[in-house]
């Protein structure tokens, strides 16, 4: 039989769901309510988060390499390293995370890689800063797979593009803020025996730790522990997402799950772009003061300049994720940025030699193109793959492949060679439109297979535990 529910076909046995209606105008106050605390929370977060793994990147403008004595190799580890810890913690990261619970987990590590970052303004020597962007990379891990987990619980699959937009576009903010922010800070040369680039880790990193005190108290672990939701509405939000994920609603930690993730083509054919996608992204992240300071500005006018190719690629990240969700579409809103991206880094190229001006328009639609492109990204992810713990190690296991791009990242623009490095990124970004395009025809082929099942083929299918998304009645999203 087929059973209709928030406009998504689904080909199901009558068993095999939990029944569910509900009057619309009732599920769009509860997706408010839940918009209002969460979204909030987690961008703020992702914020903090952000800022404090690409601040080195406006330290060393601010005179980072020359008061320690690093080399530009060793800077180049420098960032490096912060990945490697990162990798390294993400899936037993988001493994604790769904025993403990995200509250409890996400504040600690946040308060955590907040103080690191503090510390940062104590190294005095390419050891000491490798050992504590190293310590810094395995806290922040916690939060990005942490944060799309989170909002799997609180959200159907059809409307995770936007609020992981609407989260993911701080990373932006962070980018534009945090320039406007060194400028300021880099000014504080000199202040209590403290060079401008310390005073960038010390107030960057102060108010990530004062705020691991709010998400403590605020950030929920589940429907049926948000304060903020009555009783009604946690059972609502519960038997609607129940609903949406059919036979996919075991909510233990379960082995089995884990183990299936392993062995999940899905699992590998997302790794590819999203690396492809994630190095090009660090590599700005981390180089685009450096970058614009390539064109002719002054190393104070540099740091501010990098906020206005941040704030237009805001817009088109949520601009992309409203699109993603209207459309109930993910191949196409990643594929189409990855083209922009595409598009900018060939005129980051041809116009190496141009003035300043037509340099920085080419360099906004590359940042616009790269960062618009995640939202949908890692949709796809958290929307195709069933069973809370499946769903948890499968997230963290895509994202921590996905950002060896940023060990790669630190090495892209290795001593300013700029066109060098639009060049690996140009590459990344091509092939990555080729494996998307793929992916998507991938998933509407299964799809096809599956509604044309017969209803012997269907319940052999259907026979097994904690199936998940491999259920005959899952539709994967492309």
């Amino acid at each position: 039989m087929t059973v209709k529910q928030d406009d998504v076909q689904i080909y199901s046995k009558e068993e095999d769901y939990v029944q569910f209606t509900s009057d619309e105008a009732q599920i769009a106050r509860l997706r408010r309510k839940i918009d209002w605390r969460l979204i909030p929370l987690l961008s703020i977060m992702y914020l903090f988060s952000f800022l404090d793994r690409v601040n080195i990147g406006n330290a060393k403008v601010a005179g980072l390499e020359k008061d320690i004595g690093l080399t530009p190799q060793e800077y180049s580890w420098a960032l490096s390293i912060f990945f490697i810890g990162y990798i390294i913690a993400e899936t037993p990261s988001q493994m604790l995370l769904k025993k403990v619970g995200p509250r409890k987990w996400i504040s600690l590590c946040m308060f955590v890689w907040g103080g690191l970052t503090m510390l940062l303004a104590a190294c005095s020597s390419a050891a000491s800063l490798y050992a504590t962007r190293f310590f810094l990379g395995i806290f922040e891990a916690a939060l990005f797979p942490g944060a799309i987990f989170t909002l799997t619980l609180f959200y159907a699959r059809r409307e995770q593009a936007l609020r992981n937009g609407l989260f993911f576009s701080t990373a932006t903010m962070a980018g534009a803020f945090g320039g406007v922010f060194a400028y300021f800070i880099a000014q504080m040369e000199g202040v209590r025996g403290l060079h401008g680039w310390q005073w960038i880790f010390i107030l960057e990193g102060l108010p990530t730790v004062l705020f691991s005190f709010v998400t403590f108290r605020l950030l929920p672990d589940s429907p049926e522990t948000a304060s903020f939701l009555t009783a009604e509405e946690q059972d609502l939000c519960t038997r609607r997402l129940k609903a949406d994920a059919g036979p996919a609603t075991q909510t233990n930690f379960s082995w089995k799950q884990f183990r299936d993730v392993f062995v999940d083509w899905k699992v590998y054919m997302h790794m590819l772009p999203y690396i492809l996608t994630m190095t090009p992204l660090y590599a700005l992240a981390l180089f685009l003061p450096t970058i614009v300071r390539g064109f002719n500005y002054d190393a104070l006018t540099s740091q501010l300049m990098t906020a206005p190719a941040y704030a237009v690629a805001c817009l088109c990240t949520v601009l992309a994720a409203i699109s993603s969700d209207r459309h109930a579409e993910r191949g196409l809103h990643y594929a189409v940025p990855t083209m922009v991206a595409v598009l900018g880094y060939i005129l980051l190229i041809v116009t190496e030699h141009m003035s300043a001006t037509v340099r920085y328009i080419a360099l906004t639609i590359t940042v616009s193109g790269v960062f618009s492109s995640v939202p949908s990204m890692t949709s796809w992810i958290s929307s195709n793959f069933g069973g809370q713990t499946k769903r948890a190690v499968a997230i963290g296991l895509i994202v921590s492949f996905g950002n060896c791009g940023g060990l790669i990242s630190g090495h892209v623009y290795k001593n300013d060679q700029y066109t060098r490095g639009h060049a690996i990124c140009l590459a990344m970004m091509s092939v990555g439109v080729v494996l998307i395009l793929l992916l998507k025809y991938l998933y509407i082929r299964e799809n096809r297979r599956r509604r044309n099942l017969t209803p012997e083929q269907f319940e052999k299918e259907a026979t097994g535990e904690e199936l998940c998304d491999w259920h005959p009645s899952w539709v994967y999203i492309s």
